[in-house]
Formats: C-alpha cells, sequence, structure tokens
C-alpha cells in the first residue's frame, strides 16, 4: 500500500470563483504547517478556517485560502487530508500544488485519492466506479441509478447473491457428510432446487444491464426520413434551440449533427441526419452514408413523413428493414394538413398508436418526449428507484462468469455427477463475485477502473 504523500487540484481547471486543492497522506500536516506558517497548534479536525499560505521557498503570499483538515481514518482517503479552497484560476491553484510539490508531496494519478479510499476499506469497488459515475452523470435517471451505487445498493445486491452462493455451498458440505447414506439430509435434488433460485436471481440483475449500460452514455436516438420530412425542425424542438440548418430547399442537412438531451430524465443522444434518397452529388452522398451508419447503431429511430404525404416505396423499405429496432413513426407538419397517412408507431417495446407533430403548433412534442423513455428504458421507468442497476460492461463480465459456472454445476447434478465433481464450478462462481466487488484485488482490473477518473478525485 502507498504510504507517500499526494496533491492535486480537485476542482475543473479554468477560471472561477473557487478552486479546491486536495493533499493527502501521512505527510499532510506537515505540507499544511509549512505552508500555512503555524507557529503553534493545526485547526482542529473538520474546521474550516482562514489560513495565509506562503510559497516555501521565498516566503511570498500565495493566497489566503479556507483551510480544512480531516484525520484518518475518518476522511474520504482513509488517511490525513487537507483541502485547501483558495481562489479560482489558473494560476493560484497550480502555485499551491507546486509549493506542496516541493514540500515533498507528489502530484496525484488519475483516480488516486478514490483508489486510496478502496485500498483503505472505504469503499468497494463498484462503490469507486460509482463515483465516477455520478461525477459524469448526464441525467436524472443516471444521477440516481449512480447515487445508489454509492449508497452500496448494487453491492448489497452483488453480497446477496454471495451469500446465496455460500448457503448453497453449506447443503452441498451437508450431502457430501453422509455419502454412504441411502437418504443423506439434503438431497440432490434440494441443491439442484437452490441453484436454479439463484441463477433466476442472476437473470433478473443481468436483465438491468441493457438499459443500464444507456444510462452512462445515453441512448442513440436517430432522426431519419426523406430529405425536408422535418427533421430538422423537429431535432432543434427538441432541443430548444436552432442547432440545425432549416430551409425550403430539400438536402440542406449534408453531416450528422448530435447532442445530449434528456426525456422523462433519462439521457438520449439525439442525430439529425441527411435525408435518404438517392442523390448525385457527391457530398450529399456521403452525408446519406453517415447517416445509414448512425442508423444502424440506432437504440431507437424516429422517422419522419409529413403527414399530407403517403409512404413511399423506398419508406416502406426502410421500416421493413429495421424490425428489430424501436421505430417511431412520425407525421411531421400535422398543422398543415388535417388529413392523417394511414400509418402508427412500432417497435419491440411498444404498441402505441401514431404520433402526429407539428413544430410550430408544438402538438405532439410532449407525447413524443413521454414515449421515448418508455420505449428505450421501459423496465427502468416502471422500476423502483431502489431496484439496483447494472451500468458496466465489468459487472456484466462478472455476473454473466458466475452465473455460467453456477448453470454448469446444476447441469452436472442434473446428469448424475459425483458431487464432489460438480462443486470444482462453485469456487470460480465466488470468485468472480469478489473480484467484482474488489475483495479480491487483481491488479489490472483496478488499472482499468481507475485510469478514467479525473486527477483530484
Amino acid at each position: 500500500m502507498d504510504v507517500d504523500t499526494i496533491v492535486a487540484l480537485s476542482t475543473a481547471p479554468g477560471v472561477g470563483a473557487i478552486a479546491v486543492v486536495r493533499i493527502s497522506g501521512p505527510d499532510a500536516d506537515r505540507v499544511l504547517m509549512s505552508l500555512g506558517q503555524y507557529g503553534g497548534p493545526l485547526p482542529e479536525f473538520r474546521r474550516a478556517t482562514l489560513a495565509e499560505l506562503r510559497d516555501p521557498l521565498d516566503g511570498s503570499l500565495l493566497d489566503r485560502a479556507i483551510v480544512t483538515r480531516y484525520g484518518g481514518p475518518a476522511s474520504y482517503t482513509g488517511e490525513d487530508l487537507v483541502e485547501f479552497a483558495c481562489h479560482g484560476g489558473w494560476l493560484i491553484s497550480e502555485l499551491i500544488v507546486q509549493a506542496c510539490v516541493a514540500l515533498g508531496a507528489r502530484r496525484a494519478d488519475p483516480g488516486e485519492f478514490t483508489q486510496r479510499a478502496y485500498l483503505r476499506g472505504k469503499v468497494d469497488l463498484v462503490q469507486a466506479e460509482a463515483v465516477s459515475d455520478l461525477i459524469e452523470a448526464k441525467s436524472r435517471a443516471s444521477h440516481r441509478v449512480a447515487l445508489a451505487q454509492m449508497e452500496r445498493g448494487l453491492s448489497r445486491r452483488v453480497d446477496a447473491l454471495r451469500e446465496g452462493l455460500v448457503r448453497m455451498e453449506a447443503l452441498l458440505v451437508h450431502h457430501l457428510d453422509f455419502p454412504e447414506e441411502d437418504d443423506p439430509p439434503v438431497p440432490v435434488a434440494e441443491i439442484i432446487a437452490a441453484a436454479e433460485g439463484l441463477l433466476a436471481d442472476f437473470d433478473l440483475m443481468l436483465s438491468t444491464a441493457p438499459e443500464g449500460e444507456l444510462l452512462r452514455e445515453g441512448a442513440l436516438a436517430v432522426l431519419a426520413g426523406r430529405p425536408n420530412a422535418g427533421k430538422s425542425s423537429l431535432y432543434n424542438a427538441l432541443l430548444g434551440e436552432e442547432r440545425a440548418i432549416v430551409t425550403e430547399e430539400a438536402g440542406t442537412t449534408r453531416d450528422a449533427l448530435e447532442a445530449v438531451v434528456q426525456f422523462g430524465g433519462f439521457p438520449f443522444r439525439l442525430v439529425d441526419t441527411a435525408g435518404l434518397r438517392e442523390s448525385e452529388g457527391r457530398i450529399e452522398r456521403m452525408g446519406i452514408e453517415v447517416a445509414r451508419r448512425y442508423i444502424d447503431r440506432a437504440d431507437v429511430i424516429l422517422f419522419c413523413c409529413p403527414a399530407d404525404e403517403p409512404l413511399t416505396e423506398a419508406d416502406r423499405t426502410f421500416l421493413e428493414a429495421f424490425r428489430e429496432t424501436p421505430v417511431v413513426l412520425i407525421e411531421t407538419k400535422s398543422d398543415l394538413s388535417g388529413a392523417s397517412m394511414s400509418m402508427g408507431v412500432r417497435g419491440t417495446k411498444t404498441a402505441s398508436d401514431r404520433l402526429r407533430l407539428s413544430v410550430e403548433s408544438g402538438e405532439g412534442l410532449d407525447d413524443l418526449r413521454q414515449l421515448l423513455p418508455q420505449m428505450v428504458y421501459a423496465s427502468l421507468v416502471s422500476a423502483s428507484p431502489e431496484r439496483p442497476v447494472v451500468t458496466r460492461q465489468r459487472h456484466v463480465r462478472a455476473l454473466e462468469t458466475a452465473r455460467s459456472e453456477i448453470a454448469s454445476f446444476r447441469a452436472a447434478l442434473v446428469d448424475g455427477l459425483p458431487a464432489e465433481i460438480a462443486a470444482t464450478h462453485l469456487r470460480p462462481a465466488e470468485t468472480a463475485l469478489e473480484e467484482l466487488l474488489g475483495v479480491v484485488s487483481v491488479e489490472d482490473v483496478l488499472d482499468v477502473v481507475f485510469r478514467d477518473f479525473c486527477v483530484g478525485k
């Protein structure tokens, strides 16, 4: 375990009212005494005090800052920690960091403060990842899930799976203790039933993974359709600002425009694309190719067609090609026509009626904002806020590994293999869950987890 003292700017660099420099390690108080020119006792723990911070080389004033001390283990990192709340700006915080380095501290690596919190048992690995997720949250839903993980919501569920696995191992021990009995205290059928119950618990947890992973990046919602079908106008209306150029000329959009938005508190990456048609122009063809690449990766497609125009054969061919992707058929420009074409909303997660929409009058915009979360995040929309959600591929891999081993254990018992042979699958399952929580420290896993953190966290 590291025993050196680290320092870093913990707030975003740049001009602002306040910046926070954090220093953690056994020499934190010594550095503070030198910077603050303390001749007497240091400030009490957790009491903010005003201090003059001076350059250790020439004694010049760096800043008047608010200093707060935290004594280990009752600190974020679990070790002695000091925070300097200084004036914001590019220079002042860097001068304070340089002064700390001159006094023996080392510049922290990305995520090193949180990594120390993990190594000292302040948080488990899932909680540590949730810190990063909370900072990067782009929606109320992702914020809520990250907070729940920081409060051990997901960790407690994984602990429950481990406990279920341990109970099943206990049943197996009781069975193996009486190998010669015709009617052992724990029959194989009971162990198989316990394994099946545990598999169901894993399946329930893994069922949240597809939507949980979308929470971190945002679901890809792609506007598609013919040129001049109202896609860019709808894009601007959903964003609430003029981002896409809108003209009467068909084929105005030549490249994809992407923005992150929230609908119903859930994150979406909304993309406006070039109109789909056969084109002779090289630039427009390139734009259409970009559009098709986005459409192929879309989590939901918003297919636009003017309300007063029927679906063409090309429209129908397009829709037939995306039967596995949720598609909203949107009748745009409904204010220009009282008629309604014969079309509706189709998708794997909804059976709602067609959606008429007018950017000018606002008709249908709120309906669309409510519909999209129900199509893409259906289980999360209806789920209890306390329900744990799997949000990372690392979690998925660990859970799938554990589930696979338990399934193999069950299959071996069903096939009549000796219980002691079947039991060889249980230890790998337990190890996978321990690695998920970080109970078993694996260096390459830790490197992956913390390398994407900001430096001051």
